[in-house]
């Protein structure tokens, strides 16, 4: 059935699913890693689109951006079109200072100070975690940490973000899911990062709590494309050929978990 955000029917999505924010990410995804990818949801501009990978079936939808937007897509995925998987594949801030730009961050949990899932079961801290099975295939096809595989067509990179590709580092923790974007908040980073939080995003605890609420599977793998704790920041060329990696680590999660 189609549903309010979503303009498809059971089967047009395959059980797996990547979802970066962006719907031209989505777009790009399609078109330059799946193979025969149709266009099977285009409502309000968001994307989304079936084919396969090494004879598989995936599909890639955009979520937008926040907590609310990945909360409606995703719920409308697992309840109502048969999508068992969901991977987010973002960006995110760097937290912890030994994270460099280009790396990625596996989010084992993700804190948030978002009230959404705040009431989900009276009286009791809900705790924000992945699919372990996702986290650890994802974890493997990167080396447990190793550096991570570089993008699948390098070609049109300078050698300095070939460089940058190849020195990069994957790493697995948590995440602090923020509700605001623009927040000055020295503080609570400082003591998230002393309680061993990697990066800031946006939509990891969302998708997180809907999976369990759902009764699927969810995992967000981000690139860090900035620093909080000095100015430094990926050029959007950049951030898209690193991004690529993220996206590689999904579909292997995909294949393997």
């Amino acid at each position: 059935m189609a549903t309010p955000h979503i303009n498809a029917e059971p089967g047009d999505f395959a059980p797996d699913v990547l979802m970066p924010g962006d719907p031209r990410r989505a777009m790009r995804i399609a078109e330059s890693v799946l193979e025969d990818a149709q266009l099977v949801t285009e409502v309000r501009g968001i994307l989304g689109y079936t084919g396969t990978f090494g004879g598989r079936p995936v599909s890639v939808l955009a979520s937008g951006m926040g907590m609310p937007s990945i909360t409606i897509y995703a719920t409308e995925l697992f309840r109502f079109l048969g999508v068992k998987r969901i991977i987010r594949i973002g960006t995110a801030g760097g937290m912890a200072p030994h994270l460099e730009l280009g790396d990625v961050v596996i989010a084992s949990a993700a804190h948030t100070d978002s009230a959404m899932t705040a009431g989900r079961i009276p009286g009791i801290h809900y705790s924000h975690a992945p699919s372990f099975a996702l986290t650890a295939a994802a974890a493997a096809a990167a080396g447990l940490g190793a550096a991570a595989p570089k993008a699948e067509d390098p070609s049109h990179a300078s050698g300095r973000r070939r460089r940058r590709a190849t020195r990069a580092t994957v790493h697995v923790g948590p995440v602090f899911s923020s509700d605001a974007f623009y927040a000055d908040r020295p503080q609570t980073n400082d003591l998230l990062v002393k309680h061993g939080t990697l990066a800031v995003e946006m939509e990891a605890a969302a998708l997180y709590a809907t999976a369990d609420a759902e009764g699927g599977e969810a995992l967000a793998i981000c690139t860090i494309s900035d620093l909080l704790f000095r100015e430094a920041s990926l050029p959007a060329e950049e951030r898209e050929l690193l991004f690529d990696r993220s996206v590689q680590l999904g579909l292997a999660a995909f294949a393997t978990a």
